[in-house]
Protein backbone atom coordinates (compact mmCIF):
# COMPACT_ATOMS: atom_id res chain seq x y z
CA UNK A 1 0.00 0.00 0.00
CA UNK A 2 1.21 3.51 -0.85
CA UNK A 3 1.50 5.81 2.15
CA UNK A 4 1.44 9.59 2.67
CA UNK A 5 3.06 11.54 5.50
CA UNK A 6 0.87 14.45 6.63
CA UNK A 7 2.67 17.01 8.84
CA UNK A 8 0.30 19.29 10.75
CA UNK A 9 0.97 22.28 12.96
CA UNK A 10 1.20 22.34 16.75
CA UNK A 11 0.55 26.10 16.80
CA UNK A 12 -2.99 26.74 18.05
CA UNK A 13 -3.47 30.45 17.31
CA UNK A 14 -3.33 32.91 14.42
CA UNK A 15 0.19 34.27 14.77
CA UNK A 16 0.63 35.90 18.17
CA UNK A 17 -3.09 36.66 18.57
CA UNK A 18 -5.45 34.70 20.81
CA UNK A 19 -7.62 33.65 17.85
CA UNK A 20 -8.04 29.86 17.79
CA UNK A 21 -6.34 28.31 14.80
CA UNK A 22 -4.19 25.35 13.75
CA UNK A 23 -4.85 23.22 10.66
CA UNK A 24 -7.81 24.25 8.49
CA UNK A 25 -10.03 21.20 8.60
CA UNK A 26 -11.44 20.95 5.03
CA UNK A 27 -7.98 21.22 3.48
CA UNK A 28 -7.05 18.09 5.41
CA UNK A 29 -10.33 16.18 5.37
CA UNK A 30 -10.95 16.46 1.63
CA UNK A 31 -7.52 15.02 0.85
CA UNK A 32 -7.86 12.28 3.48
CA UNK A 33 -11.21 11.37 1.93
CA UNK A 34 -9.57 10.94 -1.47
CA UNK A 35 -6.70 8.91 0.00
CA UNK A 36 -9.13 6.61 1.78
CA UNK A 37 -11.15 6.09 -1.40
CA UNK A 38 -7.98 5.21 -3.30
CA UNK A 39 -6.80 2.79 -0.58
CA UNK A 40 -3.73 4.92 0.13
CA UNK A 41 -2.52 4.95 3.71
CA UNK A 42 -1.47 8.00 5.70
CA UNK A 43 0.09 9.03 9.01
CA UNK A 44 -0.50 12.39 10.69
CA UNK A 45 2.60 13.82 12.36
CA UNK A 46 3.62 17.04 14.06
CA UNK A 47 6.83 18.53 15.37
CA UNK A 48 5.93 17.86 19.02
CA UNK A 49 3.44 15.02 18.59
CA UNK A 50 0.22 14.70 20.57
CA UNK A 51 -3.07 16.47 20.01
CA UNK A 52 -3.00 18.85 17.05
CA UNK A 53 -5.21 21.97 16.89
CA UNK A 54 -7.78 22.09 14.09
CA UNK A 55 -10.40 24.68 13.08
CA UNK A 56 -13.09 24.88 10.42
CA UNK A 57 -14.77 21.82 11.89
CA UNK A 58 -18.21 23.45 11.96
CA UNK A 59 -18.53 24.45 8.31
CA UNK A 60 -22.01 24.25 6.79
CA UNK A 61 -22.72 22.37 3.57
CA UNK A 62 -19.48 20.38 3.56
CA UNK A 63 -20.51 16.71 3.86
CA UNK A 64 -16.98 15.44 3.14
CA UNK A 65 -15.60 17.47 6.03
CA UNK A 66 -18.40 16.20 8.28
CA UNK A 67 -17.87 12.59 7.24
CA UNK A 68 -14.12 12.52 7.88
CA UNK A 69 -14.43 14.42 11.17
CA UNK A 70 -16.98 11.85 12.35
CA UNK A 71 -14.53 9.01 11.70
CA UNK A 72 -13.06 7.78 15.00
CA UNK A 73 -9.86 6.65 13.31
CA UNK A 74 -9.21 10.14 11.91
CA UNK A 75 -10.05 11.79 15.23
CA UNK A 76 -7.67 9.47 17.05
CA UNK A 77 -4.87 10.32 14.64
CA UNK A 78 -5.39 14.07 15.14
CA UNK A 79 -5.49 13.63 18.92
CA UNK A 80 -2.34 11.49 18.91
CA UNK A 81 -0.11 12.82 16.14
CA UNK A 82 3.23 11.06 15.76
CA UNK A 83 6.27 13.15 16.78
CA UNK A 84 8.42 13.93 13.75
CA UNK A 85 11.45 12.53 15.60
CA UNK A 86 9.88 9.06 15.29
CA UNK A 87 9.32 9.25 11.52
CA UNK A 88 11.20 6.98 9.13
CA UNK A 89 10.81 8.94 5.91
CA UNK A 90 11.62 5.85 3.81
CA UNK A 91 8.21 4.46 4.78
CA UNK A 92 6.39 7.09 2.71
CA UNK A 93 5.68 7.72 -0.96
CA UNK A 94 4.53 11.34 -0.62
CA UNK A 95 4.20 14.21 1.83
CA UNK A 96 1.10 16.39 2.03
CA UNK A 97 0.95 19.69 3.92
CA UNK A 98 -2.61 20.91 4.61
CA UNK A 99 -3.08 24.62 5.21
CA UNK A 100 -4.23 26.73 8.11
CA UNK A 101 -2.49 29.74 9.59
CA UNK A 102 -0.88 27.82 12.46
CA UNK A 103 1.90 26.35 10.33
CA UNK A 104 3.20 29.84 9.54
CA UNK A 105 4.51 29.80 13.11
CA UNK A 106 6.22 26.40 13.11
CA UNK A 107 6.41 24.23 9.97
CA UNK A 108 7.34 27.25 7.84
CA UNK A 109 10.70 27.46 9.56
CA UNK A 110 11.30 24.02 11.06
CA UNK A 111 14.59 22.46 9.92
CA UNK A 112 13.80 18.96 11.22
CA UNK A 113 10.72 18.55 9.02
CA UNK A 114 12.38 20.36 6.11
CA UNK A 115 15.34 17.96 6.19
CA UNK A 116 12.99 14.97 6.07
CA UNK A 117 11.19 16.51 3.10
CA UNK A 118 14.47 17.19 1.29
CA UNK A 119 15.61 13.59 1.72
CA UNK A 120 12.19 12.36 0.60
CA UNK A 121 12.18 14.51 -2.54
CA UNK A 122 15.73 13.58 -3.50
CA UNK A 123 14.80 9.90 -3.17
CA UNK A 124 12.03 10.38 -5.74
CA UNK A 125 9.17 11.26 -3.41
CA UNK A 126 6.24 13.60 -4.03
CA UNK A 127 5.66 16.86 -2.13
CA UNK A 128 2.18 18.41 -2.06
CA UNK A 129 0.60 21.33 -0.23
CA UNK A 130 -2.46 23.57 -0.31
CA UNK A 131 -3.33 27.13 0.74
CA UNK A 132 -0.81 28.09 3.47
CA UNK A 133 0.69 24.60 3.29
CA UNK A 134 3.30 25.69 0.69
CA UNK A 135 4.90 27.75 3.46
CA UNK A 136 6.25 24.41 4.68
CA UNK A 137 8.24 24.15 1.44
CA UNK A 138 10.13 27.39 2.14
CA UNK A 139 12.82 25.95 4.47
CA UNK A 140 13.53 22.85 2.36
CA UNK A 141 17.18 22.90 1.25
CA UNK A 142 18.53 20.17 -1.02
CA UNK A 143 21.87 18.39 -0.58
CA UNK A 144 23.48 20.68 -3.16
CA UNK A 145 22.73 23.66 -0.93
CA UNK A 146 19.96 25.06 -3.13
CA UNK A 147 16.44 25.74 -1.96
CA UNK A 148 13.91 23.23 -3.30
CA UNK A 149 11.72 26.07 -4.56
CA UNK A 150 14.56 27.79 -6.43
CA UNK A 151 13.72 25.67 -9.48
CA UNK A 152 9.98 25.26 -8.97
CA UNK A 153 6.79 27.01 -10.02
CA UNK A 154 4.29 27.11 -7.15
CA UNK A 155 1.12 28.74 -5.93
CA UNK A 156 -0.30 29.43 -2.47
CA UNK A 157 -2.68 31.69 -0.55
CA UNK A 158 -2.59 35.19 -2.02
CA UNK A 159 -2.37 38.68 -0.58
CA UNK A 160 -5.85 39.43 -1.91
CA UNK A 161 -7.22 36.37 -0.14
CA UNK A 162 -5.58 37.44 3.12
CA UNK A 163 -7.29 40.82 2.76
CA UNK A 164 -10.64 39.21 1.98
CA UNK A 165 -10.29 36.86 4.95
CA UNK A 166 -9.37 39.69 7.32
CA UNK A 167 -6.03 38.20 8.35
CA UNK A 168 -3.58 40.46 6.54
CA UNK A 169 -2.60 42.35 9.71
CA UNK A 170 -2.25 39.28 11.97
CA UNK A 171 -0.26 36.75 9.93
CA UNK A 172 3.41 36.23 10.87
CA UNK A 173 4.42 36.85 7.24
CA UNK A 174 2.81 37.20 3.83
CA UNK A 175 3.01 33.83 2.08
CA UNK A 176 2.65 35.19 -1.44
CA UNK A 177 5.65 37.48 -1.00
CA UNK A 178 7.80 34.74 0.57
CA UNK A 179 6.97 32.28 -2.22
CA UNK A 180 7.56 34.91 -4.90
CA UNK A 181 11.00 35.68 -3.45
CA UNK A 182 12.02 32.03 -3.00
CA UNK A 183 10.46 30.10 -5.89
CA UNK A 184 11.51 30.20 -9.54
CA UNK A 185 7.96 31.38 -10.28
CA UNK A 186 4.88 32.15 -8.21
CA UNK A 187 1.52 32.07 -10.01
CA UNK A 188 -2.06 32.73 -8.93
CA UNK A 189 -5.59 33.19 -10.23
CA UNK A 190 -8.39 35.46 -9.04
CA UNK A 191 -9.16 35.13 -5.30
CA UNK A 192 -10.84 31.90 -4.22
CA UNK A 193 -10.62 30.25 -7.64
CA UNK A 194 -9.45 26.64 -7.86
CA UNK A 195 -5.81 26.55 -9.00
CA UNK A 196 -3.19 23.80 -8.84
CA UNK A 197 0.36 23.70 -10.18
CA UNK A 198 2.35 20.50 -10.69
CA UNK A 199 6.09 20.93 -11.23
CA UNK A 200 8.41 17.91 -11.08
CA UNK A 201 6.85 16.05 -8.13
CA UNK A 202 5.85 19.27 -6.35
CA UNK A 203 2.06 19.86 -6.24
CA UNK A 204 0.67 23.11 -4.83
CA UNK A 205 -2.85 24.55 -4.58
CA UNK A 206 -3.78 28.19 -4.03
CA UNK A 207 -6.61 28.13 -1.48
CA UNK A 208 -9.27 26.00 0.26
CA UNK A 209 -11.17 25.69 -3.02
CA UNK A 210 -8.14 23.86 -4.43
CA UNK A 211 -7.88 21.14 -1.77
CA UNK A 212 -9.89 18.55 -3.71
CA UNK A 213 -7.87 19.18 -6.86
CA UNK A 214 -4.58 18.89 -4.97
CA UNK A 215 -5.77 15.61 -3.46
CA UNK A 216 -6.76 14.34 -6.90
CA UNK A 217 -3.38 15.30 -8.36
CA UNK A 218 -1.63 13.59 -5.43
CA UNK A 219 -3.61 10.37 -5.85
CA UNK A 220 -2.96 10.38 -9.60
CA UNK A 221 0.77 10.87 -9.05
CA UNK A 222 0.88 8.01 -6.55
CA UNK A 223 -1.00 5.73 -8.91
CA UNK A 224 1.05 6.62 -11.98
Amino acid sequence: MKKVLIPVTNHATLGTTDQANGTYSPELTHVVHLLDNANIGYDIVSILGGKAPIYGTDLENDPVNDQVLADDNFTSRMNNTIPVAQVNIEDYDAIFYPGGFGLLSDLAENKQVADLAAAHYEAGGILSAVCHGPASLLPITLSNGEKLLASKEVTGFTREEEVDYGTINDIPFLLEESLARTAAKYSKVQPWGEFVIEDDRVITGQNPSSAHAVGTALVNALQA
